[in-house]
């Protein structure tokens, strides 16, 4: 059996702090989405909730599967009722969300590129 691929929805909240969320569209089509998902073949999703939103996790053996699951009506139809449709959603291949927090460098430590130095010029 091969590895499954991972494919991410990613849903933003609308900026003008409306009354849609993501995590409001995510309560209203989790479990649509989750019979889908069984029903056409998913080997494993995970929700996840962050601060701008919800990502939905998918992962597929065959790409092919994926696409098949993406063309359904049922699954367009909620991917069309998410807050924002314009700019609010985003799907693609691999894992969704953020890279985690950003930590800052502490103050007075170089980055490491600076600690390395550098060849002298050749001189002709």
């Amino acid at each position: 059996m091969s590895a499954p691929d991972w494919w991410s929805i990613e849903v933003m909240d609308v900026e003008d702090g409306a009354v849609h969320t993501a995590t409001g569209w995510r309560d209203a089509y989790a479990q649509a989405l989750t019979e889908s998902l069984i029903t056409n073949g998913a080997s494993s999703w995970r929700w996840f909730e962050h601060s701008w939103g919800v990502v939905l996790e998918v992962a597929f053996v065959h790409e092919e599967m994926w696409a098949g699951w993406l063309a359904l009506p049922g699954t367009r139809a909620t991917l069309e009722a998410v807050p924002d449709s314009v700019r609010g959603l985003f799907v693609h291949r691999g894992h969704g969300g953020s890279s985690g927090a950003y930590v800052p460098r502490p103050p007075g430590i170089d980055p490491r590129a600076d600690r390395v130095g550098l060849p002298e010029p050749l001189v002709s």
